[in-house]
């Protein structure tokens, strides 16, 4: 983006905080141009939060901004692509003159692959990493550093649960989640009496886009995509998390059983899941 176009997004957002302020809150949600991040912008905009946006997709971040706004809520967008380490910090930069203080940071920009680990280009590979975990790591530290100089916020990493139970035909991806996981609960231990939370939320299938963008990579579908919920459930899950914090929420609930089941029955997955992704990728081809 231009410093031109930088300057006339930050007045805009600059514009918005000075209109009519519901709330002293303000979060940032990454991936918020669909899925779990749209769905969370809207119930935190709806709850009174002023809603900073980020993504890509500037035509869909314009939409859901509309749409929060004619419910009476307060959004604005940011794009950026994460996948940039420059673009992470010009996020943090863009968003911190226009509201000064952040209370809320949701890490949910993500994206995937399935396949056999060997069959995945370096270059989507890379940028898995970039986006999955870099990015996640950069807004991380930097919004933190101001959280703990204010004494408060909250930030939330949307994880996965084959961070906890590592599959075939992810492994990269389970990789990124693991480490997330790692982080996540470092920093929870680090962050104890400074005022300031950090959670993850291990979720399951989740119906996004994220299963389309997967297969358009190789054809091959996520065999788990019928598990799916609604990312509304994942939305509401990281809204109660802000009002009641917790190091760890899985959604569904019912997910917490599956690092037991890893350490009970992982060999069985050892044996079987190989075959599994095996069979798939013949009857793709």
């Amino acid at each position: 983006m231009s410093a031109r176009g930088e300057q006339a997004q930050s007045g805009r957002l600059g514009r918005q905080v000075q209109q009519g302020q519901r709330s002293s809150k303000v979060a940032v949600v990454t991936g918020a141009s669909s899925g779990i991040g749209a769905a969370t912008a809207r119930r935190l905009a709806a709850a009174g939060y002023r809603v900073a946006l980020v993504a890509r997709r500037r035509d869909r971040l314009e939409s859901l901004v509309d749409e929060i706004h004619r419910s009476g809520g307060q959004a604005e967008i940011v794009v950026a692509d994460l996948s940039d380490e420059d673009e992470c910090a010009r996020v943090y930069d863009q968003v911190r003159r226009a509201y000064g203080t952040i209370d809320v940071l949701i890490n949910n920009a993500g994206l995937g692959w399935y396949g056999f680990g060997d069959d995945m280009p370096w270059a989507l590979a890379r940028q898995m990493i970039e986006v999955n975990v870099a990015a996640v790591v950069r807004l991380t530290l930097l919004f933190l550093s101001e959280m703990k100089a204010q004494g408060r916020g909250h930030i939330i990493n949307v994880g996965s649960i084959v961070g906890s139970i590592p599959s075939q035909g992810v492994a990269l991806y389970s990789a990124t989640k693991s480490f997330i996981d790692a982080l996540t609960t470092s920093l929870h231990r680090e962050l104890r009496g400074t005022g300031v939370r950090i959670s993850v939320v291990r979720a399951g299938a989740v119906a996004t886009p994220f299963f389309d963008a997967a297969a358009e990579k190789n054809g091959l579908r996520i065999p788990v995509e019928w598990l799916a919920v609604a990312p509304e459930v994942v939305a509401r899950r990281i809204q109660g998390l802000l009002r009641r914090p917790a190091r760890v929420a899985y959604v569904p609930r019912v997910l917490a059983i599956v690092p037991w089941i890893e350490l009970a029955f992982g060999w069985l997955m050892d044996l079987i899941g190989p075959l599994l992704l095996r069979f798939q990728t013949q009857r793709s081809g």
